[in-house]
C-alpha cells in the first residue's frame, strides 16, 4: 500500500474496533481469538475464562448476555438493580465451583452476596436458623431408583444430618451439612447422577410430573418422560439460569395424583379434544392446555391461556416463555419479579405475542369449550397399596410423617424397592413417595416388612393430607416450628375424629409459602403472637383453599392465633363441618357456603 493509499487515523480505530468486536464475539462463543488485537486507546479488553471486559464493563458470555441485555435496559432507564440482580452481573453463580471448593476446604460457609450465588448449585446457607448447608436436587418427575437412594442414604450419614426431606416439588433435600462437607455433597451427588445445578437461585426449579405416570389406569398420557426432557432442555439452555427470580414448570397427564400444574409459573395440563369437537385444523386427540402464571403464595393460580399444544410441542414453547421473561422480569423488586407480575403488566395476550416472536410462529388457540377435562383425582391415591393399569401389579404410596425419612428407614425403602419392585420409587409433590411394580403375591410381604420397620402405608384423613415446609428449625424465614407442630396437630384430631373425606393442612412458616397453605382446605400461615411480655410461636389460620377442579384460595380467618390454641381451635371448626355438612360434602364446599362472620361466631375454642 502507497502513502496515498494509508488510512486514515479515524479509519485505523474504526477497523481496530471491528477486529476487536470480531475477537469478543469468537470469545463470547468460545472460540480462539485470532488477531490478538491491541484495543484502542480508552480501551480495555479483557479475554479469557471468566467474563469479558470492555472498558471495565462486563460483558457476558453468549448465553447469559440476554440477561446482561435486561439488565442494561433497567440501567439506561435510570432505574437501579437490585443487590441479587448487581451480584449475578458481577459474578455468574454458575462459574463459582472452585470458590465453593477452596471455602470447603478452608471450612468457611460463604458471606454477603456469595450466599446467594451459592444456591446456584443447590447449597443453601440457612444461618441463623442453622450454622449448616441445605443442598436441593434436580429429580425431574421425582424419579429414584433404588441405587441412588441408598446412595443418598450412605451420603447424608457421612456428610449431613442423617435425614433426608421430600418436598412439596418432588423433590429431595438434604440438612445439616458443615463447611466442611460441602464438596463431599456436591461431589457425592454427581457420582448418584443427581444434578443440583440451578435448584436454587434465580433459576428454574424441579420439574414435576404426574407421580402415577405410566401406571395410572385413569391418565390421558404419560408425563414423567416430558419432565425429563425439560430438565435436560434446561441443563443446555444456559441463558435459563439468567432468570429474574425462581420459576416453576409442571406436566399434569390428568390422572389420580395430581401435580398441582395449576400453582406453577408454566403449567400442562392434558385435555382431550374429541372427534365431535375436531376439526381439519384441530385433529382428535390428546392434547395440552398451557397455563401460566401460578404463584399461590401471591394468590394468583396458573390461568389457561387459549393456547393448545402437542405433546412434542411443549419444551419449545416452555424454553420460549421463559426466554420472554428473561427479557421483560422485574429485575428492581424482588417482591414483584415472578412472571405472574410480569403478566399483570402486559396482558396474557401481549405475553403471548412475544413468546410467538421467540418462537417465530403462531401458537394453536383453542377455546376450553371445545375441550374435554378429565377430572380423575383421587386424593388418597399418594397413600397405601392400589392396583396399577399393568395387570398383577401395584404400587404402594408409603406414610411419611411431614416428608421427612432417616438415612436408615431410606435404605429400607430402596431395598423394598429392589426386592419386590423394579428398583424403582416416585417422589410426590405431597411430600411422599411412591414404590411401585409389586406383585399381587408380594402385598402381604410388604405390608409386614414395613409394619416391622415402622413405616406406614395407612393414614387418617389428618396425617394423609398433611403438608408442613421446614419451619424455624431449618429456615431463617420462618415464624414458627411447622414439622413439629403439623404432627401435634394430626395426633390431636384423629383421637378425637374419623373422617370419611380427606381433609388437607397445610403449614407453612412464612410468606414464601413452601407448604403453600392457600391451597390447603385450612391452610396455617405461621406468625409472632404477643403474649404478655413475650413473642410467641403461632399461626394465621386460613380456611376454603383448593386446587384443579376444585380451585380456591383459602381465606384469612383467624389472625394471630398462639400454637398452643390451635389444635382446639380446629378440633371445633372439623367438629362444626361434620355437624353441618350437606350429603358428605367435602370442607372446601362447607366452608365456600359459609362466610367469615358465620365461621368466628359458630366455632368457639374451648380451653
Amino acid at each position: 500500500m502507497t502513502d496515498s493509499q494509508s488510512l486514515s487515523e479515524s479509519q485505523k480505530q474504526y477497523l481496530a474496533g471491528l477486529v476487536m468486536g470480531a475477537d469478543v464475539a469468537r470469545a463470547i462463543s468460545g472460540l480462539p481469538i485470532l488477531s490478538r488485537a491491541t484495543p484502542t486507546q480508552g480501551q480495555t479488553l479483557h479475554l479469557g475464562n471468566g467474563p469479558t471486559k470492555i472498558n471495565g464493563q462486563t460483558i457476558a458470555t453468549a448465553p447469559e448476555k440476554p440477561a446482561i441485555e435486561a439488565q442494561d435496559t433497567v440501567l439506561a432507564s435510570g432505574k437501579k438493580l437490585v443487590k441479587e440482580e448487581q451480584a449475578k452481573r458481577e459474578k455468574n453463580g454458575l462459574d463459582i465451583w472452585d470458590e465453593i471448593e477452596k471455602r470447603a476446604v478452608n471450612n468457611e460457609f460463604p458471606k454477603g452476596t456469595d450466599v446467594f450465588l451459592t444456591k446456584f448449585h443447590g447449597l443453601f446457607y440457612v444461618a441463623p436458623a442453622q450454622d449448616s448447608y441445605m443442598c436441593r436436587m434436580r429429580l425431574p418427575g421425582g424419579v429414584l431408583h433404588a441405587w441412588q437412594l441408598r446412595g443418598l442414604a450412605s451420603l447424608c450419614e457421612k456428610a449431613a444430618g442423617g435425614f433426608v426431606d421430600i418436598t412439596t416439588r418432588a423433590n429431595l433435600q438434604l440438612r445439616e451439612i458443615p463447611a466442611d462437607k460441602a464438596m463431599d455433597i456436591l461431589y457425592g451427588l454427581r457420582e448418584l447422577d443427581i444434578i443440583t445445578l440451578g435448584s436454587g437461585a434465580d433459576n428454574i426449579r424441579n420439574c414435576t410430573a404426574s407421580a402415577l405416570s405410566g401406571l395410572d389406569d385413569q391418565e390421558l398420557i404419560e408425563t414423567i418422560p416430558l419432565a425429563k426432557k425439560m430438565h435436560h432442555a434446561i441443563l443446555n439452555h444456559r441463558e435459563c439460569y439468567g432468570l429474574p427470580r425462581k420459576f416453576n414448570i409442571a406436566f399434569d397427564g390428568s390422572g389420580k395424583i395430581s401435580s398441582l400444574d395449576d400453582t406453577n409459573d408454566i403449567g400442562f395440563h392434558a385435555v382431550e379434544v374429541s372427534e365431535a369437537n375436531a376439526s381439519d385444523d384441530l385433529k382428535s386427540g390428546i392434547y395440552f392446555q398451557l397455563t401460566v402464571g401460578g404463584i399461590t403464595g401471591h394468590r394468583d393460580f396458573a390461568r389457561y391461556t387459549n393456547v393448545l399444544l402437542k405433546p412434542n410441542e411443549c419444551i419449545a414453547v416452555a424454553i420460549a416463555i421463559v426466554q420472554v421473561f428473561i427479557d421483560t422480569g422485574d429485575r428492581t423488586d424482588r417482591n414483584r419479579a415472578r412472571l405472574k407480575y410480569v403478566l399483570d403488566r402486559l396482558g396474557f395476550d401481549s405475553f403471548i405475542e412475544l413468546v410467538e416472536q421467540k418462537l417465530a410462529r403462531s401458537l394453536r388457540k383453542v377455546d376450553s369449550m371445545r375441550l374435554t377435562i378429565h377430572s380423575n383425582e383421587n386424593r388418597t391415591a399418594h397413600i397405601g397399596f392400589h392396583p396399577q393399569k399393568q395387570a398383577g401389579k401395584n404400587y404402594v404410596g408409603l406414610v411419611l410423617p411431614v416428608g421427612r425419612i432417616t438415612s436408615e428407614q431410606a435404605m429400607v425403602i430402596a431395598d423394598i424397592s429392589e426386592t419386590y419392585g423394579n428398583g424403582e420409587t416416585r417422589l410426590t409433590v405431597w411430600q411422599n413417595l411412591i414404590i411401585p411394580n409389586i406383585d399381587d403375591n408380594a402385598i402381604e410381604q410388604v405390608k409386614q416388612t414395613l409394619t416391622r420397620l415402622g413405616i406406614g402405608y395407612e393414614a387418617s384423613s389428618f396425617r394423609a393430607g398433611l403438608v408442613a415446609c421446614t419451619g424455624n428449625a431449618g429456615c431463617k424465614f420462618a415464624a414458627s416450628n411447622t414439622k413439629s407442630h403439623a404432627m401435634q396437630i394430626a395426633r390431636f384430631l384423629e383421637t378425637r375424629f374419623v373422617m370419611d373425606t380427606p381433609l388437607n393442612i397445610h403449614l407453612t412458616g412464612c410468606h414464601h409459602s413452601c407448604a403453600q397453605h392457600y391451597i390447603g382446605d385450612i391452610g396455617l400461615l405461621g406468625c409472632k403472637v404477643e403474649q404478655g411480655d413475650d413473642m410467641i410461636e403461632g399461626y394465621h389460620v386460613h380456611i376454603g383453599g383448593g386446587w384443579g377442579n376444585r380451585q380456591a384460595t383459602a381465606r384469612l380467618v383467624f389472625e394471630a392465633i398462639p400454637f398452643h390454641d390451635v389444635p382446639p381451635l380446629l378440633a371445633e371448626l372439623v367438629d362444626f363441618y361434620l355437624r353441618h355438612r350437606r350429603n358428605g360434602e367435602d370442607f372446601a364446599s362447607f366452608a365456600a357456603r359459609k362466610t367469615d362472620a358465620e365461621l368466628k361466631e359458630l366455632v368457639v375454642v374451648r380451653l
